[in-house]
């Protein structure tokens, strides 16, 4: 267990008002979390500190190696006044299967969700109650050693900061048009597209720009060897009704493992749906899409939580996905999902986290 400092702000910052609009990841709370790691001495000097700038060498490693790590999970205020985690236990396990991937010292389960808790506790007043808003958690990791050379860093800052947040999208739950990348790719087996690290998302800026220029909101990956299976969003994983059945890409290796994937998952099989994770080839997407097979699309992710797909662009054509309107089973997935986080509904299966 982590015996973490404490030092508050003699300067609080303003708390956004009720009602006042948030956007996502601009504004930032009073405090947040560090603590460091040197090689011989391990993760050491935990603490909650005012927020403010880093002071970094210019040949921190960080800079010129990449070498970060990065999560992202969210606390609510309950309908019964307490704030909640969601199954942040995942979030601890994902983020030292990245550190693994990356050579970063693995941080204890334990000590990972006991930083948040601290950091969230001391800030619990920033957390905001206005429907489909929530505080946004980003814990991450960067290598600090003052060395050029190409090999895994002796010293580590990890943090947790925090941001009151609304809607990742603009439109909130309005459905979201998503581009079908056909020129670049993002990742491929046997590199790190499984790990949430910041080169995956350099990797994806390129489309990302040329998507948002023809007005859709994010991109989707195909593989980057054949080129003709679904991977995922930038920021979501992705989600096909099709013909009555839940169809989603297999994890392969280039395919983050979505926390919010894993619930939906669950989810689908409670309620009896026919689920099947599996290569998903685009020409069997487009083939639906013309048939009226598909049914519905959604994107699955922290940020956005699910994020209905009204349209999909590839090549040349744009189809309509179930007359771009919201799904039956998209909207039953983000009721039941947000409704266990805030506190509104039964959670039987222990995803929620009292702070």
């Amino acid at each position: 267990m982590l015996n973490i400092r404490i030092e508050k702000t003699t300067m609080p910052k303003r708390i956004p008002a009720k009602g006042e609009p948030l956007g996502f990841g601009h504004i930032f709370t009073d405090h947040m979390f560090i603590m460091n790691y040197d090689e011989g001495q391990g993760w050491h000097d935990a603490r909650v500190v005012p927020y403010q700038n880093l002071s970094l060498d210019p040949s921190a490693m960080v800079f010129h190696y990449g070498q970060t790590m990065f999560e992202g999970l969210k606390a609510y205020k309950g309908a019964d006044g307490e704030v909640y985690l969601f199954r942040p236990d995942m979030n601890a396990k994902r983020a030292n299967t990245s550190n693994d991937r990356l050579c970063i010292p693995e941080i204890p389960e334990e000590d990972f969700v006991q930083a948040i808790k601290a950091v969230v506790d001391v800030d619990r007043a920033w957390i905001p109650e206005d429907e489909g808003t929530s505080l946004y958690i980003r814990p991450f990791v960067i290598s600090t050693e003052p060395h050029l050379g190409v090999a895994p860093a002796k010293s580590y800052l990890f943090m947790v900061i925090l941001s009151p947040s609304g809607a990742y999208y603009e439109s909130g739950l309005a459905p979201v048009g998503i581009w079908i990348e056909d020129e670049y790719v993002r990742a491929v087996r046997g590199g790190i597209g499984f790990a949430k690290t910041g080169g995956n998302y350099a990797a994806s800026l390129a489309a990302q720009v040329k998507a948002h220029d023809d007005g859709f909101a994010q991109v989707l990956w195909l593989d980057g060897v054949e080129r003709k299976y679904i991977e995922e969003v930038g920021s979501m994983n992705i989600f096909f009704k099709i013909s009555g059945k839940v169809v989603t890409p297999m994890l392969n290796g280039s395919i983050l493992p979505g926390i919010t994937r894993n619930s939906v998952l669950t989810l689908c099989k409670d309620w009896g749906y026919e689920v099947e994770e599996r290569k998903v080839s685009v020409d069997e997407l487009i083939e639906a899409a013309h048939t009226g097979a598909l049914e519905e699309v959604f994107g699955t992710g922290t940020a956005a939580v699910i994020s209905p797909v009204g349209k999909l662009r590839y090549m040349e054509e744009v189809f309509e996905i179930g007359g771009g309107k919201i799904g039956e089973l998209t909207q039953r997935l983000y009721d039941e999902i947000t409704g266990i986080q805030s506190g509104k509904l039964e959670d039987p299966r222990g995803w929620r986290q009292k702070v």
